[in-house]
């Protein structure tokens, strides 16, 4: 296999969410969308106050989510943070106008004085497409052709451009401008080779979503990855990989996995009979959040070693845990993001930094 040079940037780790509008799976009581949205940016400003890297916000179309408008939750995130990245996991771009994407996030980005991130992708739902008129056998080639111009509006402030989806651009001026001199866009993928290669290719950083399965199993992919961008002309130690999985984060163990499961039960159950899936077991779930499991549910202690764990399988540069699949309590997802900030991130930073120093 290639060997490939270190990236030295520091290992970075957030949080990302879907802002899951679910019933407790205990009680059956339910927030208002309004008392959800006040939860979650106070999450959002906990995990910039405790030093976290990064908050990802996922865009869905559907009951039980209500993150439809990412852009306009991170802007007012924006107003009350101070470092914290802010980023959508994933804006899907197969569905949108790559102009109004661009636009959205410059001005994102000028708000929080250049902290916006995109990270485009085709999405694991397919509700936006009827929602906005596209035909979903463009699948593949909606998102190709938007992805160009998406990359083209970051590098021209006037533009010239013409594909299928879109109406023409020429010699169109788009503004505003972002604070960044360019604004990251990252390429989220769930595990399919032609988009790796894509986004080696393209020399675009990669978000591997692994949320099943054992891990090392993506390896080939972050190989492949690299292999790509090397062959591109791209330098691969300057680019960087991404792992998004699910998890919780308790003191106790057990009480964390108590408390994690029938949230995470009712929601994959749901999302399993809609494609076909087979229920999740708790002995599934036990297995899943094992070491060499997808899962990182559990104290700070074993969540550190299942980060340091797969950062020997892909030598990545960033982590972003999904706290919580369905509903979580307020307290204890605020409990969670304090543990993952002071107790979880400084041990797994100060470990890969002695790691990038030794090699």
């Amino acid at each position: 296999m290639t060997e490939f040079a270190k990236n030295t940037k520091p290992f970075e780790i957030g949080i990302y969410s879907f802002v899951e509008l679910t019933a407790d799976p205990i009680t059956g009581a339910m927030l208002s969308p309004t008392e959800r949205m006040s939860n979650l940016l106070e999450t959002i400003e906990l995990a910039d106050q405790v030093g976290l890297d990064v908050f990802a916000l996922g865009e869905h179309h559907r009951p039980d989510f209500i993150s439809s408008s990412p852009v306009t939750i991170l802007a007012a995130a924006a107003a009350r943070t101070k470092s914290i990245r802010l980023s959508t996991a994933v804006t899907v771009l197969s569905s949108d106008d790559p102009v109004r994407v661009f636009q959205n996030f410059s001005t994102l980005d000028l708000i929080s004085k250049g902290r916006a991130e995109i990270m485009a992708g085709r999405g694991s739902f397919i509700e936006s497409f009827p929602l906005f008129g596209y035909d979903l056998k463009d699948y593949g080639e909606l998102f190709s052709e938007k992805l160009e111009l998406l990359l083209k509006l970051g590098k021209s402030t006037i533009v010239t451009w013409s594909g299928k989806h879109r109406p023409a651009l020429f010699e169109q001026g788009i503004y505003p401008r972002p604070h960044q001199d360019k604004i990251p866009v990252w390429i989220a993928v769930g595990g399919t080779p032609e988009s790796v290669i894509r986004a080696g290719t393209l020399g675009l950083p990669l978000a591997i979503a692994i949320i099943g399965g054992m891990p090392e199993q993506f390896a080939p992919l972050v190989a492949l990855y690299r292999e790509s961008a090397e062959q591109a002309g791209h330098d691969s130690s300057k680019l960087d990989v991404s792992i998004n999985s699910h998890g919780f984060i308790e003191d106790d163990s057990m009480q964390a996995a108590d408390d994690y499961f029938p949230s995470f039960q009712m929601m994959m159950n749901k999302i399993g009979r809609e494609r076909g899936w087979s229920g999740i077991t708790r002995q599934q779930f036990e297995n899943s959040r094992a070491l060499r499991g997808s899962d990182f549910v559990g104290n700070p202690d074993e969540v550190i070693e299942k980060i340091l764990f797969q950062h020997k399988i892909f030598n990545h540069q960033r982590f972003l845990i999904q706290l919580g699949i369905g509903t979580i309590p307020h307290a204890k997802m605020m409990r969670a993001i304090e543990l993952l900030g002071t107790k979880v991130a400084p041990v797994v930073k100060k470990e890969i930094q002695s790691r990038v120093l030794a090699a």
